[in-house]
């Protein structure tokens, strides 16, 4: 199943995809107001008599437009350990994003007016369906209600100011996330799912999840020892080798540029950078 979260006539609303079509589960008496609570509640499954709108009709927001915790991983393909110079280790790198950095598929991406070096970063996202502290890794993936696609783009200089994650990946309006939550069931190979990324149509990452240095079962487990994880939480796996820091020259988004995250099974994400006004 695929589900998104949407605006029609000035409304929040979440729904399953079909075909064309978006049924607004979120109409029906006594549903969920969100997605995120509709995980919670264990209420993917609700049926009724809901509206159905085209989607051309719809204004997508981020997948989960409220999530409590956003967590990304850094450095977790080997391509792109290798291109930034980083050391092997043996845990992984997680650093925070805030809801209020996400857009949904098709807003721009607001390229600070502080700076120029903004980067691209194709992600396979996750979102915690069951939540729980220590989960074991053999378990973890039971706590997984989807996949989504992530663009988890950075201001590079805010980044390296003083060699910290959080001040450049925290620009609002930079982490595209969307169109829809896949379930688990529609991904027949998870390890055989392709991440990409193309600007302006030409791939600059592709890498399967396959070459994930810690797998997902790893990420959610090590990261549930230090926080409870809460339905409708979002973690971004990282990205691969190929950012626009590491290439000579380096290649920044700009006004204009169109970014896309594809992803096998899971979908496409596409983005328009806009400058901020």
């Amino acid at each position: 199943m695929r589900f998104i979260s949407f605006e029609q006539g000035g409304r929040a609303s979440w729904g399953r995809v079909e075909g064309d079509y978006v049924i607004d589960l979120g109409a029906l008496p006594d549903a969920p107001k969100g997605l995120r609570q509709a995980i919670a509640q264990d209420a993917l499954r609700l049926t009724g008599d809901a509206p159905r709108h085209p989607l051309r009709d719809v204004r997508l927001l981020p997948v989960i437009p409220d999530p409590a915790k956003i967590l990304c991983v850094g450095h977790n393909y080997e391509s792109h350990r290798k291109e930034t110079g980083r050391a092997a280790v043996s845990y992984p790198s997680i650093f925070t994003r805030f809801a209020d950095t996400l857009v949904g598929a098709n807003d721009p991406i607001i390229r600070p007016a502080v700076s120029g070096d903004l980067d691209y970063e194709a992600e396979l996202a996750i979102v915690i369906g069951k939540g729980g502290r220590n989960i074991p890794e053999d378990q973890a993936m039971a706590h997984v209600a989807g996949f989504a696609c992530f663009n988890d783009a950075s201001v590079r200089d805010w980044q390296w100011h003083t060699n910290q994650f959080i001040p450049g990946k925290n620009f609002p309006g930079t982490a595209p996330f969307g169109p829809e939550l896949v379930t688990p069931g529609e991904i027949a190979d998870l390890n055989a799912v392709t991440v990409r990324s193309l600007l302006n149509g030409e791939i600059m990452q592709e890498a399967p999840v396959a070459h994930m240095i810690f797998p997902i079962p790893v990420i959610i487990a090590y990261a549930s020892q230090f926080t409870k994880l809460s339905p409708g939480d979002v973690i971004a796996t990282g990205t691969p080798g190929g950012v626009g820091a590491k290439r000579t020259p380096p290649v920044w988004m700009k006004p204009g540029d169109q970014i896309e995250i594809r992803i096998d099974g899971v979908g496409s994400l596409i983005s328009t950078v806009q400058a901020e006004a």
